[in-house]
């Protein structure tokens, strides 16, 4: 069992699939309990499923107030001292000027506005107890150009600023407060991605994947699992907050 993480309960947004089931699955097997959250319950319950007793299911919409009150009422029994801020959209791809005004606002709604409205029903709790960690979900896209991205890039940039204030607030009083912004993660998003881009470019699929990895020093993507991994060692660093650690496989380096 890890000694960070085991008896402990985590809650992670945006649970039901992909980086948020493979973070849950990496702290069910450091011994942790873990709540997953998502807008699709079945999804939820799949993950669960694989788990067992470890995984408790809770359907909400973290971009929308009252269904995280809701969320945070009805875990009002949990012990929850690690918040994974999960959930995001990766929102339009298009130059800024053909964006609608609503497809910027979603996005925002789900990758800045749902992470402020989970610090702001759960880290109380934390700061009640005196002891906490929280890990939102940022991107190297947040910090590097990615042309056609600009609302998902932007919202990402929020999340390290949100991050690193909340941090100096509530560091004090035993509250950790870091963001962890992966690169380019080998999943169905970035296939979704190249495909595009292919199409943009007139190139084809293989040709957009490697134009994209080649600015990687491994030249590769990350993976879930590596994501996964490396939420355990953020909490296995008690000397870590205010903090946005890079997973880029070397796709930024300052």
């Amino acid at each position: 069992m890890n000694p960070y993480v085991g008896g402990r309960t985590a809650l992670v947004t945006g649970g039901g699939s992909g980086l948020g089931a493979a973070i849950a699955g990496a702290l069910v097997e450091a011994g942790a309990r873990v709540i997953v959250v998502g807008r699709d319950e079945q999804k939820l319950t799949a993950v669960a499923a694989k788990h067992g007793g470890a995984v408790r299911v809770a359907v909400a919409d973290v971009a929308t107030p009252l269904s995280v009150a809701g969320l945070a009422a009805e875990l009002a029994d949990e012990d929850i001292s690690i918040l994974v801020n999960n959930a995001g959209i990766p929102g339009p791809v298009a130059a800024l000027t053909d964006i609608e005004p609503d497809e910027w606002d979603e996005v925002f709604a789900v990758n800045v506005r749902g992470v402020y409205l989970m610090c702001r029903e759960f880290v109380p709790g934390m700061v009640a107890a005196g002891r906490g960690d929280v890990i939102n979900l940022a991107s190297v896209s947040g910090k590097r150009p990615l042309a056609r991205r600009t609302p998902y890039c932007a919202s990402k940039m929020a999340v390290i600023g949100l991050t690193t204030t909340l941090a100096a607030e509530v560091g004090p009083l035993g509250v950790s407060v870091n963001s962890l912004s992966p690169g380019p993660v080998d999943s169905a998003r970035m296939h979704r991605n190249f495909r595009l881009e292919a199409e943009r470019t007139g190139t084809n699929y293989e040709q957009a994947e490697q134009a994209f990895v080649s600015r990687a020093a491994l030249g590769r993507m990350v993976t879930e699992q590596e994501v996964a991994s490396s939420v355990l060692a953020m909490l296995a660093m008690p000397g870590l907050c205010a903090a946005d650690i890079d997973l880029s496989a070397g796709m930024v380096a300052r």
